[in-house]
């Protein structure tokens, strides 16, 4: 166990974290003094139901003298959803962290994708997101208006091809893109209950990147999970609503969609004033960073 304990007594649940980015972030949290609740379903990359490491994660957590449970919740189904979170409350007591990390790939080129793949994906991904989020989300309320205000905190995990995009991944691209959506909104909506909303961008060699491209450069998987740690601390607090990429050894601030270069014609316009408008103010804005797989 670490000497410099951030979350001792904290009560946490780490979704998808049998395997891969969420087996380390519950093993991080852990060896800084939280409270575990291991999520996994338990299935293949492409989402095949078969049997959860979850145990095995808990296992490990409590030969290193801490405390963990198993949960085998289908995160974005609504009521095993509320019911994961209620096991946390009453296991321990309470709820300070929420990590939303299940999820798994079905990558296709966009004209290849079946409706199947399709809701699939973006139902782990982005209903698995909200759903533990508002059970939480609604838990914490009730707390705050009940005169026990939380110091709560949640990372979603996006990615870097939902804010850049990434050709073959049309369906996880605009599911982690709606992940990051939801944490600007979850950030400004919970705030007031003294919950923060973040959400990490991951870079690591795991199962979900190994088939798509060469991964030998790639960071570990817990190379994430000390900024994880971090960000469900007491002491981030003034820190919500971002999205940070994590490669390695680099921490990286993103910049979502802003307001760029904007003009006002003063009345309707005319289809045929659009295009010279159009052109002149995207020569004014910043080019767009290169969708991942392409060159440049």
């Amino acid at each position: 166990m670490t000497d410099h304990r951030l979350l001792e007594g904290r009560i946490a649940i780490v979704t998808g974290a049998g395997r891969g980015i969420g087996r380390a972030h519950a093993l991080e949290l852990a060896r800084h003094g939280a409270r575990v609740l291991v999520n996994d379903y338990g299935v293949s990359l492409s989402g095949e139901k078969g049997d959860s490491p979850a145990h095995d994660v808990v296992a490990e957590i409590r030969a290193a003298g801490g405390e963990a449970e198993v949960n085998g919740a289908d995160v974005a189904d609504f009521a095993q959803a509320h019911a994961m979170v209620h096991q946390a409350i009453e296991t321990w007591g309470g709820l300070d962290i929420l990590v939303n990390n299940a999820g798994f790939v079905r990558d296709r080129m966009l004209v290849n994708t079946s409706e199947e793949e399709w809701d699939s994906v973006v139902r782990v991904h982005l209903k698995g997101h909200f759903a533990p989020l508002r059970h939480a989300g609604a838990w914490w309320r009730e707390e705050s208006k009940a005169g026990r205000r939380p110091v709560a905190r949640v990372v979603n995990t996006s990615s870097g091809a939902g804010l850049q995009g990434s050709v073959g991944q049309a369906t996880y691209s605009s599911a982690k893109a709606g992940i990051a959506a939801l944490t600007l909104v979850a950030a400004t909506e919970l705030g007031q209950y003294g919950v923060t909303v973040n959400a990490i961008a991951p870079v690591a060699r795991t199962r979900m990147t190994e088939g798509a491209f060469d991964t030998s450069g790639m960071a570990l998987p817990e190379d994430n999970a000390p900024i994880v740690a971090w960000l469900a601390s007491v002491g981030a607090g003034d820190v919500t609503g971002r999205v940070i990429e994590i490669d390695g050894s680099r921490i990286t601030v993103e910049n979502g969609w802003a307001h760029g270069p904007s003009h006002d014609l003063g009345r309707r316009w005319e289809a045929a004033e659009v295009g010279p408008c159009v052109r002149d103010l995207i020569a004014k804005a910043p080019a767009p960073e290169a969708v991942y797989g392409t060159q440049g």
